[in-house]
């Protein structure tokens, strides 16, 4: 056994010696906080080895100011460790977990560092911490004990690898000082406040395997001022670590910072945990895909009696995985069908838009978009392990059992893969969306003072914030304002909520300071200003389910709108998902929006910039499926001509074409103001 006591005072002076020795100028890239630890406990800017040394000296020599100084020298010197290392991780990523980090989305932080007894130790400890909620980050070498084991580590599976060695968990405690000076209040330089935030709010723990220095043993040693409790699940043996093994060390952490959380286990051959739900399946990696526009998909949750609905019951109508080409690309139908004295037929698209997540939450499943444009894919990985169709069902009845306990008494699912069934399943479904936006239909944005929001995507899209509005529906075309209301009803504390319009700063535009104020929260300081109207002028951040896409055509002065389904070259020159790869992930981008369908007849489609008098261009398979509506839209506006001048891929695919047919048919958008 190695005595903790002992290899703290070694490990001080030998820090001692070499903050002595320290020489150089270092700082870290793409922070605000200079050097974090040592900013928020002094409240100077440290970028010298003499301002180190004065630092070190302030706090009684602490070692937490000692290592970020010497790992920051060292970084300066070496440049940072090459992936799958992270090292110091910048502002604006660690404000992309921030308010989860705050507001308890995600339940407690841990550091694990050191050489696991096994791969296999190392891999169970972290999938349990996945499906605890956890957010793990590691050092040392149980980041390499885990790619022996075959487990994916990264920001998007909530195991962050800092680096290479145990000295690189002062990472860890440098995103502790920043979160509570980001988003806690704490003053820099106000260390009193700092270790009594750090205590009550940050929920962290540590575990520690065997292969520390003397060193990096004072180092973690230290953060027991910020409240942590070091476990030592190895060689270490101290009177303030706490002994445990590795099977019991994440209940005891979690006891010890009163974290509970009530895991049910899901019988199906893949953990399922919302760690795993920014991961994504490339083509490469993927053995079978539905929808995408690659085959006919669609997703659609009811509400029916409860004799109609055997709980936990799930089947399969055509191919299982086994009957299918690995590479391919099949139909499907995914029909989940609930019932329960609390359930409501308004409920069933806010709970239908929880499939999204679900699937998402398997460690070998992927999901994106919604309603008949979803696209689903399931790993090589999943397969290998005996993941079949059929556990995408019990996955989802499982969940929506567990997560709506008090409004579902009984679930069941059928997905369909045969594709005969799919098509005819999916024209009732299709009806179905239209029941449900026909509901909506006749409100106006000046009916009602609140707006709802929707946060689902912000999972592939961190910084995104979509505001639904009775004249503006969510940009996936699956959630209306009354959906998000009925949403809020049934999560107050969900992806949907309230957001009081405030003062108008711009009619035209639909600028709110209310709105404002909520899209900087909600987007984690990204995003100052949004128009719920323009796309010119401060546009809604775009995520990836949009059905369509709306951009400017400079050439011609107006705008063109490509759906999801479309897979054809446009006159910008580039197809929907080029478009979709250059404004998704949570980016504004003027001249560009992801927008509904149902957003095109809307009154308020780009008001500000004169709205559909503008559209010169659409596929014509959107143009045919908005037909009916669309003319008496048009026809409302005295627009009627308007119907044929609006051109599809049949008659210009280049923007020459598409410039010299406006021309012909003189389209309104030529004469009216330059967009730029």
């Amino acid at each position: 056994m190695i005595s903790v006591d002992d290899a703290i005072v070694s490990g001080k002076r030998s820090l001692d010696s070499r903050m002595e020795q320290l020489s150089g100028v270092f700082s870290y890239e793409e922070t605000a906080y200079h050097l974090p630890v040592t900013y928020a406990l002094t409240g100077k800017a440290v970028h010298t080895a003499n301002e180190a040394r004065e630092a070190y000296q302030a706090t009684e020599r602490n070692p937490l100011v000692a290592c970020e100084c010497l790992v920051a020298a060292e970084t300066a010197a070496r440049g940072k460790e090459p992936a799958p290392y992270t090292g110091f991780i910048p502002d604006a990523v660690l404000r992309t977990l921030g308010y989860s980090l705050v507001d308890g989305s995600i339940l407690g932080l841990v550091l694990v560092s050191g050489k696991p007894p096994s791969p296999d130790a190392a891999a169970a400890l972290c999938r349990e911490l996945q499906e605890k909620y956890m957010l793990t980050f590691l050092s040392g070498e149980i980041i390499s004990s885990l790619g022996e084991a075959g487990v994916k580590v990264g920001a998007e599976y909530r195991l962050v690898p800092l680096g290479s060695r145990p000295s690189s968990g002062i990472h860890f405690i440098d995103i502790l000082a920043r979160v509570a000076m980001m988003f806690g209040g704490v003053t820099p330089g106000d260390a009193g406040r700092l270790l009594s935030y750090a205590k009550e709010r940050a929920k962290a723990i540590s575990i520690v395997f065997p292969g520390l220095s003397e060193e990096e043993t004072a180092v973690h040693d230290a953060f027991r001022l910020l409240g942590i409790p070091i476990l030592s699940a190895g060689e270490y043996e101290g009177e303030q670590w706490i002994r445990v093994s590795p099977a019991d060390a994440v209940k005891t952490g979690m006891d010890l910072k009163g974290i509970k959380v009530s895991v049910t286990a899901i019988p199906i051959p893949m953990a399922c945990s919302p760690a795993f739900e920014g991961k994504s399946i490339r083509k490469e990696d993927m053995y079978v895909e539905f929808g995408g526009g690659r085959s006919p998909a669609f997703e659609l949750l009811r509400c029916r009696p409860e004799g109609e609905v055997m709980d936990g019951m799930v089947r399969v109508i055509g191919p299982e995985i086994g009957d299918l080409k690995e590479g391919s690309a099949v139909p499907l139908g995914l029909i989940v069908e609930v019932a329960g004295k609390n359930m409501r037929r308004e409920y069933e698209p806010v709970l239908e838009r929880r499939i999204h997540n679900f699937i998402n939450y398997g460690e070998g499943s992927w999901h994106v978009a919604q309603r008949d444009i979803i696209w689903v894919r399931i790993s090589k990985e999943a397969v290998a392990r005996g993941v079949r169709i059929e556990h995408l069902g019990k996955l989802l009845a499982a969940k929506f059992r567990i997560d709506f306990p008090d409004l579902l008494d009984s679930v069941q699912v059928t997905l369909i893969t045969d594709e005969q069934n799919v098509v005819a399943a999916r024209k009732d479904a299709e009806r179905i969306y239209e029941e449900r936006d026909e509901r909506i239909r006749g409100m106006k944005d000046t009916d009602v003072d609140t707006y709802y929001s929707c946060t689902l995507c912000q999972t592939f899209a961190p910084n995104h914030v979509c505001i639904i509005t009775p004249e503006r529906p969510a940009l996936c075309g699956a959630i209306s304002w009354l959906d998000g209301r009925i949403a809020y009803e049934i999560s107050p504390a969900g992806a949907n909520q309230p957001v009081p319009k405030g003062k108008e700063i711009d009619a035209a535009r639909g600028e709110f300071e209310g709105v404002n104020r909520f899209v900087k929260k909600a987007s984690h300081g990204e995003v100052e200003r949004c128009s719920l109207y323009s796309i010119m002028e401060y546009p809604m951040t775009c995520c990836g389910c949009f059905e369509c896409i709306a951009l400017m055509l400079p050439e011609v002065n107006g705008f063109m709108v490509v759906n999801r389904e479309y897979k054809g070259e446009t006159p910008s020159g580039m197809s929907f998902s080029t478009l979709a790869g250059t404004i998704g992930g949570g980016a504004q981008t003027p001249g560009f929006a992801g927008i509904s369908k149902n957003f095109i007849l809307s009154d308020r489609f780009l008001q500000a910039e004169g709205g559909i008098s503008r559209l010169v261009w659409m596929p014509s398979a959107l143009k045919d499926e908005l037909s009916g509506r669309l003319r008496q839209k048009l026809a409302e506006r005295g627009l009627s001509s308007l119907y044929d001048q609006i051109a599809t891929e049949k008659e210009a695919v280049t923007i020459e074409e598409l410039a010299g047919l406006l021309s012909r048919t003189g389209h309104p958008a030529l004469t009216m103001k330059q967009l730029l």
